[in-house]
């Protein structure tokens, strides 16, 4: 499905809108055809949301202190990086929270481990693994100690290099309170 082509996609939406039902099918859709993916999530707390879900952090080791030169602190003969070698898609919740150096260290490393097995790899983002990330740029950015909001910006996923290659799909129905009350008129003013 995914490993045949390289993609990334970014699922925009709020709280509520449908991602983690989307990326609960997605994964049943992948594990009924025996491929390898991996769902992460920003927070810990997301990541309980996800079918086998960790947080990005732990999955791929990222580092606390990220610099715009960083990589990811698992070996290339690590079990991460055979694990990884053989994933056809990442999921990655609630993604606009992380710092854009996290994407971009793990973007190197990527491409480090899989130029291995392809070099073609090491001219594909994310080393040919297909990423689609989620989340929603009205909810939590990433934290910059004493930084501006220029600074902010200027750290969130969307300021990375990364960005131009995602594909955005947007999803606008609010789920949660369509299936919660009958009142369409009370539910469509709570949503605006």
């Amino acid at each position: 499905m995914f490993n045949k082509k390289s993609r990334r996609v970014f699922v925009y939406g709020y709280g509520g809108i449908g991602k983690t039902f989307l990326w609960k099918t997605l994964s049943a859709a992948l594990r009924s055809k025996g491929e390898i993916f991996l769902n992460v999530a920003s927070s810990g707390i997301a990541s309980l949301l996800l079918t086998g879900g960790r947080t990005a952090h732990y999955r791929f080791i990222i580092p606390i202190n990220l610099t715009d030169d960083s990589f990811c602190s698992f070996a290339s003969d690590s079990d991460v990086a055979d694990l990884l070698r053989r994933t056809s898609l990442i999921i990655w919740d609630d993604a606009p929270m992380v710092h854009k150096h996290a994407f971009e260290a793990l973007d190197r490393s990527l491409k480090d481990i899989l130029s291995c097995d392809l070099c073609s790899n090491l001219k594909l983002p994310f080393g040919g693994i297909s990423i689609v990330f989620g989340g929603g740029f009205r909810q939590i950015l990433p934290v910059v100690p004493n930084g501006s909001k220029q600074d902010i910006v200027n750290a969130s996923l969307s300021s990375s290099y990364i960005w131009s290659d995602c594909k955005v799909l947007r999803l606008t129905k609010n789920m949660r309170l369509s299936v919660r009350t009958n009142d369409i008129k009370e539910t469509k003013t709570f949503a605006n």
